[in-house]
């Protein structure tokens, strides 16, 4: 009698359980981005609280279209499988096409417009490689880490620790590398006038396209696609899954448009310096007196409330909207798994401090550096590709260290 009476209770509650329990996910994530945009609007500008709604619509992008750089490369290196490579040349190509006429005229609604171009020297060398490493370490790029925290994932969350420790690290002296050699930064529609630096761009992102199907196709005699089960019908427009083209044609417009409002291409990483700056100077810390923070316009982020740095709020609405596609597709139907193995805690966090470290000395992530680099016809984002895949090449050796399964 007394298991029936307890088997009814546990009847009775299930029957009482809400319908939807991550109902109140998606309603929470919906009122912090229309509050959040309202604050920035009143308090900042019309331009701070569009550009929170483009980092939110980017989180939701990459989520439902599990649009990562990290695993892209790895499922590449082990098994040959070139589907996410080549959704990122597509993505690129497209970026391209949409910067192009941005950056020759140099200016967007009433205000200057220039793109991510720096020099390439030992600096950007060391840093990509170095995050290449990291990303596999850290199961997770600059985007990735943030729409993972978005989407449940524990792991995420140690990593994003370790990225802002590497990032206040290297700040420190970051005047060091800056001494380093480096040649001068080299636009290809600076050098080449718009069609020819746009051809070469075009030839450049059709090579990395021809060769991994190349090899690919050796590997398994055919392209390998991700065949997408929709489960939810016309509902998926916003439950997911989405293909990895819809992704990167989706994430090329983003970051167009970002670069058409804020003046600059998409970045995340510099936000993690000025976190743990302002975060060391709680404990008596002065940040500027480090290299990094002597020049003008950071002491002046620095010193502003948060909410006026445009890479923090798109951080923040970043995660959020990870958070809301989670909560659509269904992710929170299930717990999250806080508890992690210490080898895979202690990897996520090595791999944090690697990224950040190498994203202060390479002057960007695979958001700001492979992304935004690239897209702005400058040779820096192509030597990023090159030696953060090659530092990938190692990470992924190390991955089972950590307790990953590749």
């Amino acid at each position: 009698m007394e298991m029936t009476a307890q088997q009814d209770v546990r009847a009775k509650q299930a029957a009482n359980a809400p319908k939807h329990p991550t109902a109140w996910i998606i309603a929470v994530s919906i009122l912090i981005l229309i509050g959040g945009t309202l604050f920035l609007y009143s308090r900042v500008s019309w331009q701070q609280a569009l550009l929170y709604v483009l980092g939110a619509f980017g989180g939701f992008v990459l989520y439902q279209a599990h649009f990562g750089f990290t695993s892209a490369w790895r499922k590449f290196i082990l098994y040959r499988q070139g589907e996410g490579i080549r959704a990122q040349m597509i993505m690129m190509a497209a970026a391209s096409a949409l910067f192009l006429p941005l950056l020759v005229k140099g200016s967007a609604l009433g205000h200057p417009v220039s793109g991510y171009v720096f020099g390439v020297g030992v600096s950007v060398i060391v840093g990509a490689f170095l995050f290449g490493i990291g990303m596999q370490l850290g199961d997770g790029c600059a985007s990735g880490t943030l729409y993972h925290i978005g989407g449940g994932d524990a792991n995420g969350i140690v990593t994003l620790i370790g990225f802002i420790a590497g990032s206040v690290i290297a700040t420190t002296h970051f005047d060091v590398w800056a001494k380093m050699p480096q040649w001068e930064p080299f636009s290809f529609i600076g050098e080449f006038g718009p069609l020819g630096g746009f051809l070469l761009q075009l030839v450049l992102l059709a090579v990395v396209y021809y060769a991994v199907t190349v090899m690919e196709k050796r590997r398994h005699g055919q392209r390998v696609a991700t065949s997408l089960e929709n489960r939810h019908g016309w509902k998926a427009i916003y439950k997911g899954p989405w293909s990895l083209l819809v992704g990167a044609l989706l994430l090329a417009v983003t970051n167009a448009l970002v670069l058409m409002i804020s003046g600059k291409p998409w970045g995340i990483t510099s936000a993690f310096a000025l976190w743990g700056a302002k975060f060391v100077q709680l404990f008596g810390v002065d940040p500027t007196a480090w290299a990094y923070w002597q020049d003008e316009a950071k002491r002046q982020a620095l010193a502003n409330p948060l909410y006026y740095d445009t890479t923090t709020v798109m951080d923040i609405s970043l995660m959020v909207g990870a958070l809301l596609a989670a909560a659509l597709a269904g992710r929170y139907t299930k717990p999250i798994q806080w508890k992690r193995r210490t080898r895979m805690t202690i990897g996520a966090l090595i791999g944090g401090l690697m990224m950040g470290y190498g994203a202060r000395l390479a002057f960007g992530c695979n958001i700001g550096a492979y992304f935004g680099g690239i897209a702005s016809f400058s040779a820096h984002g192509w030597a990023w590709f090159v030696f953060a895949f090659l530092g990938s090449l190692i990470g992924v050796k190390l991955r089972p260290y950590c307790a990953y399964k590749n």
